[in-house]
């Protein structure tokens, strides 16, 4: 990696509507901690809370939340929606059922089948994306109940494997968006090839730990 670091950075104050953000983030934060405690889906308080916060916050600035609603990345929600229904369509012809077996027939050697699940989510999350990547494991995992060791490097593999490239995480693209609103641009193979360098030695790592761990 190259480029010059900034040793000295001025901290700017935060301004009342700085102050009314950083409050509005954790009082969302606490309403889906609430909802989830209440196993509650979290669609709907996100939803709200986050509707409840960006008024609250405009209104604090004194500016109309029309102009927050236009910095708003509405393209990535076609994305969302795609890769639900993609999920659905997986479970639908039966590939959730089908690595649900995959996992239960591998249980008899839990250590290698750990290495081998993560390893496999964490490509597959380059190619598919690590949401859909992380719900049919999800599913996968709840029908075939696998040892807790694999559940782990699942875990590890939909973490950690999406830092390989920009495809692999949903939250790389809603970011990639925000520094481009700011003049900046990451293409994708600069991504790929920082990536190739820390993903594997970070996921080999991570595995073999928790494998080790028992």
């Amino acid at each position: 990696m190259q480029g010059p670091c900034a040793a000295q950075v001025t901290r700017p104050s935060l301004s009342r509507a700085g102050r009314a953000a950083l409050l509005a983030i954790a009082l969302t934060a606490s309403v889906l901690i609430a909802a989830s405690a209440l196993d509650q889906p979290l669609g709907l308080p996100t939803a709200l809370a986050g509707i409840v916060a960006a008024i609250g916050v405009s209104l604090r600035a004194r500016q109309s939340p029309l102009a927050l609603a236009r910095q708003v990345s509405w393209g990535v929600l076609p994305l969302v929606a795609g890769l639900f229904v993609l999920v659905e369509a997986l479970d639908r012809i039966g590939t959730i059922r089908a690595i649900a077996y995959m996992l239960s027939q591998a249980a008899a050697d839990p250590h290698r089948a750990a290495l081998a699940a993560g390893t496999v989510l964490a490509l597959a999350s380059n190619v598919m994306n690590n949401l859909p990547a992380g719900l049919v494991a999800a599913g996968a995992v709840g029908l075939a109940q696998p040892p807790r060791v694999i559940v782990d490097a699942l875990l590890i593999g939909v973490d950690l494997g999406p830092n390989l490239s920009i495809t692999g995480s949903l939250a790389t693209i809603l970011w990639l968006q925000v520094i481009r609103r700011e003049g900046e641009d990451v293409g994708f193979f600069p991504f790929l090839k920082v990536g190739l360098l820390a993903m594997p030695p970070a996921l080999a790592l991570a595995l073999l730990c928790r494998v080790l761990m028992g």
